[in-house]
């Protein structure tokens, strides 16, 4: 008997080694295979959901076998490689013993913009038509709302998609890869892939063109101390530019709060566009990147920050491509000294659009808002005071800077200053960003710049800021369109994101689609959001909404929710209630 007791006498016994770690075994094969897919990269924390993609990528799925392989690779428990794998929506983690999906999936988009446009008959058809080797989901919005509806096949976006077109690309799909076997390189992952030889749009600025045209003149002058960071600063203050990501903070106001707390800065770029009706970010990218890159880089000197993550969506496959493309020409040939620049890619999820949410998700996390204070202006990414800007914020500092604040200043209807980048869909003749003065109406939006309402349809109401935004009747389109403007009406403008509904449609139907949209984005971190936009759906498919239990749920949604997606999703209902009580009768 071993000579050691306890304290009270009793013998102990030898502790036993285990001879592997306790928990999930690791397959060597899957091991081996993960290991060559993450090659030399380095296997920190933050990028987890980097190298989940690249796992999927390869074989469409996430197993069971894979994710243990890469949780003993990357050093990390199973469970937060697990948490984090399903947590977003483009990751299918596929338990042991469980059929893998099909070799091709079809996300057909049913946000607003698109169910206006008849998504649910692509819903309704295509699984019938494309047969069981080919899955059907539906999808929130994926950024293409001016080609409504929209689906995807892989990562090719279909525009204005018909149940044949969709059908065709998938046939062309199974030509391309007749035997639905994993790909190995990143040259052969099914993704919308940028040509160089001719850019993305009708236009395009690529990295030559923006050089001779005078791009990163301005950087260069600012890093040489031709310009000074006061007076750059108090450009960007004097032409009123807020963020145009929804939130609308002074611009020159966060340079100057980040700029005032301790190295090391960082810059955290917001491109994560996931508001129902919004698609200016990937508009403006896909035509002039080297505008907002310059833009970012002038930021990011004026705020004393020295490291810049840009975080895309993952629906803009295209976009990455190009973006992957125009970064490489910029470092291989920089026109001044840059700091390091970080391309991180989101996998789904609306809520990492939070500014927040989205750090969390650069860190290799799952995407929930944190608690504030402390802001991220203080603590943000990696522990480190954070300059957080959406990607259309950034766009215009160049040529602010360039022309002076009058001139951004100077534009402006109805007592408002500076310009908007408006995304309008629905039924409208010309869908799309339209670039208009600030203060602008939406009647007049309709009629200057989208040339009026599509035949056979009057206006009827209007979403003024995406799903958030509310939604207010055609007799309120004389509102000016613009921070602050709406607020007194139960609205916001938020990103801009204008959607047009016609005599044809029912602010009740929108409001629901908008409903289903934010329970199925909640990410479930606080019980007001998680559980009062399941109920307050069921409430609204009842065939007689009970308004008082409905406001009492939307005032403790919006007292008590941690963000906005929670604090603004009462918006669509109070709307109808208070503006389409004939609706409901």
């Amino acid at each position: 008997m071993n000579d050691r007791v306890a304290g009270g006498g009793v013998p102990l016994k030898e502790a036993k080694v285990r001879a592997t770690p306790k928990g999930r075994g690791v397959d060597p094969l899957a091991l081996a295979e993960v290991q060559a897919l993450l090659g030399s990269a380095p296997r920190r924390r933050d990028l987890l959901i980097e190298h989940l993609h690249r796992i999927q990528d390869c074989y469409g799925h996430l197993s069971d076998r894979h994710l243990a392989a890469l949780a003993q690779e990357m050093r990390l428990a199973l469970a937060e490689v697990y948490e984090v794998a399903t947590f977003y929506h483009h990751f299918d983690v596929v338990k042991d013993g469980a059929a893998p999906p099909a070799a091709t999936t079809v996300r057909v988009c049913d946000s607003i913009a698109c169910e206006l446009a008849g998504a649910r008959e692509l819903l309704d058809r295509l699984p019938g038509m494309l047969g069981r080797d080919v899955r059907v989901v539906h999808a929130p919005c994926i950024g293409r709302c001016e080609s409504a509806p929209a689906a995807v096949v892989g990562r090719h976006p279909v525009l204005n998609a018909t149940p044949e077109a969709v059908k065709a690309l998938v046939a062309k799909r199974a030509v391309e890869h007749p035997d639905a076997k994993p790909v190995k390189k990143a040259a052969e992952v099914d993704v919308l892939a940028y040509n160089p030889a001719r850019g993305v749009s009708p236009g395009y600025v690529g990295y030559d063109a923006y050089r001779a045209a005078g791009g990163y003149r301005l950087i260069a002058d600012c890093l040489a101390d031709r310009r000074t960071r006061e007076d750059v600063t108090r450009t960007m203050e004097d032409a009123g530019l807020r963020g145009l990501g929804g939130a609308g903070f002074p611009a020159g106001r966060k340079w100057r709060i980040v700029a005032a707390e301790p190295a090391p800065r960082v810059m955290a770029v917001n491109i994560d566009e996931g508001e129902p009706g919004t698609f200016k970010d990937r508009y403006f990218l896909e035509r002039d990147p080297h505008r907002f890159l310059e833009g970012m880089l002038v930021a990011a000197w004026a705020a004393g920050v020295g490291e810049i993550y840009v975080y895309l969506r993952d629906e803009y496959a295209g976009c990455r491509g190009l973006l992957e493309h125009e970064l490489a020409r910029l470092k291989a040939a920089p026109p001044c000294a840059l700091p390091p620049i970080h391309l991180r890619r989101g996998a789904g999820a609306y809520i990492c659009g939070e500014e927040s949410a989205m750090i969390e998700s650069i860190e290799g996390k799952r995407g929930m808002p944190r608690l504030r204070p402390p802001y991220v202006a203080q603590v943000g990414l990696f522990g480190h005071p954070t300059l957080e800007h959406n990607m259309e914020t950034v766009f215009w500092v160049r040529e602010i800077v360039e022309r002076g604040a009058a001139w951004f200043a100077g534009h402006g209807r109805n007592g408002r200053k500076g310009l908007r980048s408006f995304s309008v869909s629905g039924r409208v003749r010309k869908t799309g960003v339209h670039v208009a003065p600030a203060g602008i109406t939406v009647r007049e939006l309709v009629d200057e710049h989208c040339g009026g309402m599509l035949d056979g349809h009057e206006l009827y109401a209007y979403l003024p800021g995406g799903a958030s935004g509310g939604i207010l009747p055609a007799s309120m389109s004389d509102i000016p369109l613009d921070f602050d403007t709406l607020n007194k009406h139960g609205c916001f403008i938020g990103s801009a994101a204008i959607v047009i509904l016609s005599q044809h449609d029912r602010a009740v139907d929108a409001a629901r689609n908008l409903l289903r949209f934010f329970r199925d984005e909640s990410c479930g971190q606080c019980t007001p959001c998680r559980v009062g936009t399941a109920k307050a759906l069921s409430l609204m498919e009842r065939p007689k909404w009970d308004r008082a239990l409905l406001e009492e749920l939307c005032q403790a949604m919006a007292d008590a929710s941690i963000c906005g997606l929670g604090q603004a999703a009462p918006n669509p209902i109070r709307c109808v209630v208070k503006y389409f009580a004939h609706e409901l009768e």
